[in-house]
This record gives C-alpha cells, structure tokens and sequence, in this order.
C-alpha cells in the first residue's frame, strides 16, 4: 500500500520478524466463528465498543502463550452457551510456516504444532513470544504486588523454560504449604516435621526465581529509562527496581524464623510469593505522584522494554498487541510513540480503536504495508 513490495520484503528480512499469518475462532469470547488475514507488519481492527477487538488480542495472546493477557480462566474464554473453544494460527517465521491449534474443551487445554500435540504446555510457552498494551496495565501501578509479579512472571517464562519450571513447582509447594497451615489450625494440631518438608522443598526453587528476577530486573531497568525518556523527555526520571519478599535468600532459614507468625496467620508470609517491584519518578511512588501522563508514558515505556528484551533474547521480534491505545494518550505521545516504534524496527503489530478514520490516519505514518479489519455484530459471529 504505503511502500513498494521490495522495500517491504528487505524489511522483513533485516528485523527477523516472526508473523501470524492468520487467526481462526471457534467459539472464543464473543466471537462463534471468525477467520481473518493478516498483514506482515500491521493490522487495525476497528469497530464499536463490544464488538470484540479487545477479544481478538485477547485470542491471539492465548494463541502465543496458552493464557488470557488478565490471567483470566479458560472457562470464562469460551462464548456463552457453547462448552468449548478453539483458537488456529499460521505463524511464518525464517520462512518456515507452523500451525498452531489451542483447544479448550471445559475440562483440559491442548496445544498442537503441525498436528503434533505438546505432552506439556510449558514446552511451547516462549516459542511465539508476544508483548500486551492495554488499558489493563493500569493495575500494574494502582493494585498490588500480584500484578507486577504477573509482569515478570509472563516475561520470564517466555525466556527461560527452567523459569517457568521452577516457578510451576514452587507455586505447587507454597500452595500446599498453605493448605497445610489452614489444616493445622482448624484440627488444632501442629506438625514440624511435614512443615519442615515443605519448607525444604521450596528453597531450591525460591531460589532460582529470585536469582532470575534480580537479574533480569537490573538488565530491565536501563532499557525501560531509555524508551521512557524517547517518550516522555529526557527532564524525568523514571525508574524501577526489584524489591525481594524475604530478607535473606536462604528461604528454608526464613521460613523456620517465620514458622510460628505463619501458623498463626495461616499462610505463609515470606518467599517469592512477596516479591515486588518498587516504581518511581523523581525518587517518588508513581501511583501516588505520577500524573495522569506521567502514568501513561511510564506503562507504556514498561511494557515497550518487556518487549525489547524479549527480542533481545529470543533473537525474533515479537508479536506487539496494542489495545486501545490511542484512546489513552495524547496526540503528541501518540506521534511520539510511532517514531518510537518505526525507528526500533518493531515486528508485527496489532492495534485496535473505535475510531475508522483516527485508525487509519495513524496507520499510515508508519509508511508499510497494513490492513484494517473492521469488527462489528455480523462481522464478530462470520468469517472475514
């Protein structure tokens, strides 16, 4: 459309671009049925509130990662009235094609590669990798801890397979654990020794898990206070550092110092399960100091950096999924963030807005090729 087909293919080339080629539903969301093509480097999808753009994100992050960007259960991903969803996508990468098949059926998700089933999900997590902007980032400053553990989890798990290893057996044993101190209270019984089990069991991956973040945050932090200032200007200072949930990394001491404040409370108090991330611009909390831009440019430059160090690691650019974007910010932050994006090279990009008109004059400044789809109430239940 924009530039010449040969430019478009050099493109393609020097950035290493992974691809969706296309996306297929069958009863995710609102959507019963809906096939659409994509472009190689940007897709819009406008239409009116409800119609499901978000959806289709949505759909396509569970495609990358088998799981809603809100960590939202599989059971509340399949359209009303129907028991069962199914997501299909073609991804092109380094010119080799792979279909991808998620499959929920109200009991049991299943990935397939080519028609092979993966025997763990785990396995496939971190193969598409895949970076969410949406209005829902919000809670990454405004709620607690869980959310900005959500942030390093889903980053971390697409970078390294032993991360999410260990993270899935920890967060077995703690809930265990947990489990454990309720049991002893309501049966008014108390045993070291199975608690000692426990808290032999989780220090090994406790930490790896601290080891992973405290890395992967300081090598985060400086990539994050670059694109911030592209963003937002060069006059603040934002910043990010890791804030560990235990004093000492030697979690079985921790716990066995901790143990009688755990019975009592019934949970446990100390671990990775506390890890946060401390937020601020001028030395200050960003949820309690930032304004209202200052909040938007400072999420907007977090999530860009999850993404620049996903493609720094996997070799590939990611696919970038930007939900609403353009109703958030404004129309300077909005040229400001396409020069950022243009001159990063970013891989396939999606965006949704209610507006046509808005969307399509925004598209074209990125001078490449693009399609987009417009989502409305036949459109949402019929193939494209």
């Amino acid at each position: 459309m924009a530039v010449p087909l040969c430019f478009h293919l050099w493109l393609l080339n020097k950035v290493n671009l992974l691809f969706l080629k296309n996306l297929q539903l069958t009863h995710f969301k609102n959507h019963g049925h809906y096939k659409v093509e994509m472009a190689p480097r940007l897709n819009g999808f406008t239409g009116l509130n409800g119609a499901g753009k978000t959806n289709l994100l949505e759909a396509i992050h569970v495609l990358c990662l088998t799981r809603s960007h809100r960590g939202v259960a599989d059971k509340y991903l399949v359209q009303h009235g129907a028991d069962f969803y199914r997501i299909e996508g073609c991804f092109e990468r380094n010119g080799q094609q792979q279909s991808i098949v998620v499959k929920y059926d109200g009991q049991r998700k299943e990935v397939e590669c080519n028609g092979a089933l993966f025997t763990r999900l785990m396995d496939y997590v971190g193969l598409f990798p895949v970076v969410m902007v949406s209005p829902d980032d919000i809670a990454l400053v405004q709620q607690g801890s869980e959310e900005r553990r959500r942030f390093l989890d889903a980053t971390l798990s697409q970078l390294s397979p032993e991360y999410l290893n260990q993270l899935t057996i920890y967060q077995s044993l703690l809930k265990q654990r947990n489990a454990l101190l309720k049991t002893f209270a309501e049966q008014r019984r108390y045993d070291a020794l199975l608690l000692e089990t426990f808290d032999q069991q989780m220090a090994h991956p406790a930490a790896v898990l601290w080891q992973m973040r405290r890395t992967f945050v300081a090598d985060l932090a400086p990539v994050f206070q670059e694109i911030y200032a592209e963003i937002a200007g060069r006059d603040e200072c934002a910043t990010l550092q890791f804030e560990q949930g235990s004093h000492a990394d030697d979690l079985f001491a921790e716990l066995l110092a901790h143990r009688e404040r755990d019975c009592a409370l019934q949970f446990t108090s100390v671990g990775p399960h506390r890890d946060d991330l401390n937020l601020t611009i001028h030395g200050y909390p960003v949820k309690k100091y930032a304004s209202q831009g200052q909040l938007k440019s400072f999420l907007l430059a977090l999530r860009l950096a999850q993404y620049e160090m996903l493609r720094q690691a996997k070799g590939v650019s990611p696919l970038l999924l930007l939900d609403d974007i353009f109703d958030k910010l404004d129309e300077r932050r909005v040229q400001q963030l396409i020069n950022l994006l243009w001159k990063r090279q970013f891989g396939q990009i999606f965006l949704t807005d209610t507006h046509h008109d808005r969307l399509e004059r925004v598209v074209r400044t990125f001078e490449t090729d693009y399609r987009i789809h417009t989502i409305g109430p036949t459109t949402a239940e019929s193939p494209t």
